[in-house]
C-alpha cells in the first residue's frame, strides 16, 4: 500500500476561474523522502493542503479526482481522523501554534485525541528529547527563536505519531545554519523512524542529497518526477522553476566546457569526489 496516492486531482479555489491543480497523479511509497519544488504560485502548497484534508474542508472550492492517505479516502475522512496518519508543518510556525507554553502546545493535539494523561506526558518527553527541546518545555512560545518555534511546531505533530510528515517551506524564515539543522532533523526522522517525508522547498542545497525523489510542480501540473540526479541532469528544470544549487550550476558549466562528470553532484562533498575521479581519468 502506498503512503499517499493522488489520482487525476484537479482543484479550483473559490471564485477562481483557473485551476490551482490540474490532473495531478502521483504515488508516494511508505518511507520515501520526497522533495517538491517549483515557481511560486505553481500549486505546491495547494497539493499539501489536499493531503491532510484542509482542501476542500476549510478552503472550499471545487475538487475532482481522488486522494488517499494510508488507504483512507481524504474526501470521506475528518481532519481529526487524518491527523493520526499525516501531520503538516506550515511555512510560518506562528500560523499553527495556539498555546502559550511549549509543553501546552505539545499537549494540545493529544488532548483533542483524548489521549490519557500518563501517555500524553510520556510522548511529550520522548519528542522533546528527540528534538532536543527539553529545556524549553516551560518556556513561553513567544520567547523562542524562529528555529525553536519551528521545532515546537514539528513536535506538536510528532507527539501524535503520524506516519507521514508534510512540511510546507519550513526553512523560509530560518537562517542557513538553523535551516540545515532542521533538514538534518527531518532526515533523521525519515532514516531512523521510517517516516514518510513530503517537503516543499525552494532552498534545495540542504535537501537534495537527502531526497529520494524530486517533483517539480509548475502551473498546477507535475512537470518532473524523477530522482534528484536524473532530474537535474538537464537544465530544463530551471525553465520549470527549480532554483539550482551552486554545485549543480557548476556541474552544468563544466559539462559545457567539455568536462563531463558521471553523476550530478548534490553536495559539495559529492562534487569534490566527482572532480577527483574526473581528473584522475584525464591524467
Amino acid at each position: 500500500m502506498n503512503a499517499i496516492s493522488v489520482k487525476d486531482l484537479t482543484y479550483y479555489y473559490p471564485k477562481r476561474r483557473d485551476p490551482a491543480l490540474v490532473d495531478v497523479t502521483l504515488d508516494i511509497n511508505k518511507g520515501e523522502f520526497v522533495l517538491i519544488t517549483g515557481p511560486s504560485g505553481g500549486g505546491k502548497s495547494t497539493l499539501c493542503r489536499c493531503l491532510n484534508g484542509l482542501i476542500p474542508t476549510f478552503y472550499g472550492g471545487k475538487i475532482s479526482g481522488k486522494v488517499t492517505v494510508m488507504g483512507i479516502d481524504v474526501s470521506s475522512a475528518t481532519t481529526s481522523e487524518l491527523s493520526r496518519y499525516v501531520g503538516m508543518v506550515f511555512q510560518n510556525p506562528e500560523d499553527q501554534i495556539t498555546r502559550m507554553s511549549v509543553e501546552a502546545e505539545l499537549a494540545f493535539g493529544l488532548e483533542n485525541l483524548g489521549v490519557e494523561r500518563e501517555e500524553m506526558y510520556k510522548r511529550i518527553r520522548e519528542v522533546a528529547r528527540l528534538l532536543r527541546i527539553e529545556n524549553l518545555l516551560n518556556r513561553s512560545v513567544e520567547e523562542l527563536s524562529s528555529g525553536q518555534q519551528q521545532k515546537v511546531a514539528i513536535g506538536s505533530i510528532l507527539v501524535m505519531r503520524p506516519e507521514i510528515l508534510v512540511l510546507d517551506e519550513p526553512t523560509s524564515e530560518l537562517d542557513p545554519k538553523s535551516a540545515q539543522d532542521l533538514i538534518e532533523l527531518v532526515a533523521q526522522l525519515n532514516r531512523e523512524l521510517g517516516m514518510t517525508i513530503v517537503i516543499v522547498e525552494h532552498r534545495l542545497n540542504f535537501i537534495l542529497e537527502k531526497a529520494d525523489r524530486l517533483i517539480i510542480i509548475n502551473g498546477g501540473r507535475v512537470a518532473v518526477d524523477k530522482s534528484p540526479q536524473e532530474a537535474l541532469r538537464s537544465r530544463e528544470v530551471e525553465r520549470l522553476g527549480a532554483s539550482l544549487p551552486k554545485v549543480v550550476q557548476l556541474y552544468h558549466a563544466l559539462s559545457e566546457m567539455g568536462l563531463n562528470l558521471p553523476r550530478v553532484p548534490l553536495s559539495v562533498e559529492q562534487l569534490e569526489t566527482e572532480l577527483r575521479g574526473a581528473l584522475i581519468r584525464v591524467h
